[in-house]
């Protein structure tokens, strides 16, 4: 099976595992970072991990709830529920997100919405498409009255305060939708101006990186930096391009409590 049909076929399954399992006041356990992990979570990492090693069984493994690692120039990153906080509270804001890395670099993403059946794709050098339709990053060209997504951090309150102030003086919005990766799809599809991203796990950037790119975006480290997705990252920063410069430089005063994430 060729990487594009068994990142889409896996998406497809992982969907309907959400769905099916989707439901109020649901049994979810607390891992060593305060984030929740359901029975959802763990079936979807098992089936990308049974999945993969069936069909490239040289290849290694990068996945939230387990991996299996080995030397490899191929490295499959995957979140089998970003957006597990919202989702196991009953609140259907999530996706499945899958990433194929070759040395470093993100080379095919594929990220599903069950709940809205959205399946955004993106092959390195071929686009960035949402349900087969090409989508681009939106061509704003100043902050004003943009829309950004962020990840509030409490090991890192100084980047959201710093973010914060400087949103009140340009007309910025700041939303936080419980899923890193939904907001940096909707940065590719043109509906965010921008992401930002304090982290540091693979699997909440790796998807990312081609998906914005083909949509004609841009993605680095929080310092400005291209950096690999196949190992911890320095969180990320995802523009439409046109303002790239402009959010490095708001969030530069609040870099020296976050440089070694």
């Amino acid at each position: 099976m060729h990487y594009r049909d068994l990142a889409i076929s896996l998406a497809y399954q992982a969907g309907t595992i959400i769905k099916n399992n989707f439901q109020h006041n649901m049994v979810k356990e607390w891992k060593e970072d305060n984030s929740p992990v359901t029975l959802t979570d763990l079936a979807i990492n098992q089936l990308v991990l049974d999945e993969i090693q069936a069909h490239y069984p040289s290849h290694s493994i990068m996945a939230e709830e387990g991996s299996k690692l080995q030397a490899s120039e191929f490295v499959w990153v995957c979140d089998p529920v970003d957006g597990t906080t919202p989702f196991s509270h009953g609140i259907p804001n999530c996706v499945f997100a899958l990433a194929l890395v070759h040395q470093g670099k993100s080379i095919l993403s594929t990220i599903y919405d069950p709940f809205l059946d959205r399946l955004f794709f993106a092959e390195a050098g071929q686009g960035a498409y949402l349900n087969q339709k090409r989508i681009y990053v939106n061509k704003q060209i100043t902050l004003n009255r943009g829309l950004i997504g962020v990840v509030p951090s409490r090991r890192y309150p100084t980047l959201l305060k710093t973010i914060m102030q400087f949103a009140r003086k340009e007309n910025i919005h700041i939303v936080s939708l419980g899923s890193t990766i939904y907001m940096g799809m909707l940065v590719a599809s043109g509906d965010l101006l921008a992401s930002i991203f304090a982290g540091k796990k693979a699997h909440d950037s790796a998807a990312l990186q081609v998906l914005i790119e083909e949509a004609g975006g841009q993605m680095t480290s929080l310092t400005g930096e291209a950096q690999p997705y196949d190992r911890e990252v320095n969180g990320h920063l995802i523009t439409n391009g046109q303002v790239h410069n402009d959010f490095l430089q708001v969030i530069s005063p609040a870099l020296p409590s976050i440089r070694n994430l």
